[in-house]
This record gives C-alpha cells, structure tokens and sequence, in this order.
C-alpha cells in the first residue's frame, strides 16, 4: 500500500474508532443511566453505567481535583504528543502502527470526555463467575489492543526478548 493510502487508512480508523466510542458511550448514558444492571451471555457480559473519574480501573479517582485533572488531562495531551512525534520518526511496521493508532485514539476519546466532562463514561464489564473484568469503554479496548499489537510486534522483531 503507498504511504499516502496508509496513512488514510490509520486516520480512517482512528475516526471510526472514536466515533464508535462517542456513540456508544452517548447510548451507555441514555439506556444506562439510572438504570439496574443488564445482564446477557449467561452474565458473561454486564452492561452498567459508570462515570469513572479516574484512570485505567479507577486508579486516582480519589485524588484531589487539581491533581487528576494534571495527570489526565494535561499528561495525557502531553504524552499523546508525544507519542505521535515519536511515531511519525520511527519506521513502524504496519501492524504496530495500527497499534499506535488505536492506542492514540482510544486514548484520544477518553481524553475529550475528561476535558469535556472531568470524567470518562465506562459501561462494559465481562468474566464467568466471580472473575471479571474491571468496568471499561470501546475506547479502553482500542488502547488495550493498540499496546498489544505494539508488544507484540516488536517481539517478533527483536528474537533475544522471547529466548
């Protein structure tokens, strides 16, 4: 694929993947708000409303205002600038820079809510029985999968970091 066609396409999927973010994050509150917790799949899949002020699993959600707002708000702008100089210097693999792409999408949208909102909308909670996932968004499983196939690939690059 020619470079300018790459390119397109990571913007394209950082769009679609905000947009499904701010979308279902938009329907999270309209259907959950308020509401008891649904369960599907066997209670594989939880569906419950949560305004998380915090980080990754609530982490510093109890920290005064002025510190959660530097910290999420103005490091993550900070670190997403970052990210996107650094990428844009390296010859990433396709692979890993569609990480890098989701990963700075996802984080991206969850950022937009902190500035916006001063916290993030999660909805998604999954596991069999008393094991489970912490609460989370569409945009938690972009950057989730974004670091992943970063690791992953430059595993695959660098052999002595699997010996």
């Amino acid at each position: 694929m020619p470079r300018i066609a790459t390119r397109f396409a990571l913007v394209a999927i950082a769009l679609v993947t905000i947009g499904c973010d701010r979308v279902t994050k938009q329907a999270a509150t309209v259907m959950l708000a308020g509401s008891p917790v649904r369960s599907y799949l066997g209670d594989t899949v939880r569906l419950a409303y949560a305004q998380n002020t915090g980080g990754f699993l609530g982490l510093g959600a109890d920290w005064p205002s002025p510190v959660r707002t530097g910290v999420f708000t103005v490091g993550t702008c900070i670190l997403l600038l970052w990210l996107l100089a650094a990428a844009s210097k390296r010859r990433w693999s396709s692979v890993a820079m569609l990480g890098i792409t989701l990963f700075a999408a996802g984080a991206s949208s969850n950022w937009l809510d902190r500035v916006l909102h001063g916290s993030v909308v999660d909805f998604l909670n999954v596991g069999i029985g008393p094991v489970r996932t912490g609460i989370f968004n569409v945009a938690d499983v972009a950057l989730m999968l974004g670091i992943a196939l970063v690791v992953l690939t430059e595993a695959r690059m660098r052999p002595e970091l699997t010996d």
